[in-house]
Order: C-alpha cells, then structure tokens, then sequence
C-alpha cells in the first residue's frame, strides 16, 4: 500500500495538485468509504473515523454527501 501512495502521490504532485487540494479529496473519499462501510449509520462512522458525529454531519454538508456517502 504504502508504494501505491508514492505514486499517487508523485502523480498528483507532477500534475501540479495543491496540498490542500489533495486533502480535500483524501478526506471526501476517506469519509464516503467509511459511510458506504456503515451503510449510512454515522454514529458508526464517526467512531470508526473518531470525529464527533457533528464533525461528520458538517463534512457530509461540506462534500454534497448523502447519508450513505454518494454524492447528491
């Protein structure tokens, strides 16, 4: 895993991809991921992430997310 992410990571530092960006991204994936796991519960989730489930709520608002993590 850790080789696939120094590519990823060298990719998206050859295309010019800013840090926050990145973060951005990885942070949106990471979160879907975690809701589709959980099939949309986000109590579970935000343990499994260890957010507060507010924490959660807000980035699920701030990413077009819907509960189970698809995009609206």
């Amino acid at each position: 895993m850790k080789e696939q992410l120094e590519s990823l990571v060298a990719l998206m530092v050859e295309r010019g991809i800013l840090l926050e960006e990145a973060i951005t991204e990885f942070e949106k994936k990471f979160i879907k991921r975690v809701l589709e796991r959980s099939n949309g519960n986000q109590c579970r989730a935000a343990e499994c992430l260890g957010i507060h489930r507010n924490t959660l709520s807000r980035k699920i608002a701030e990413y077009h997310l819907d509960h189970t993590g698809r995009r609206r």
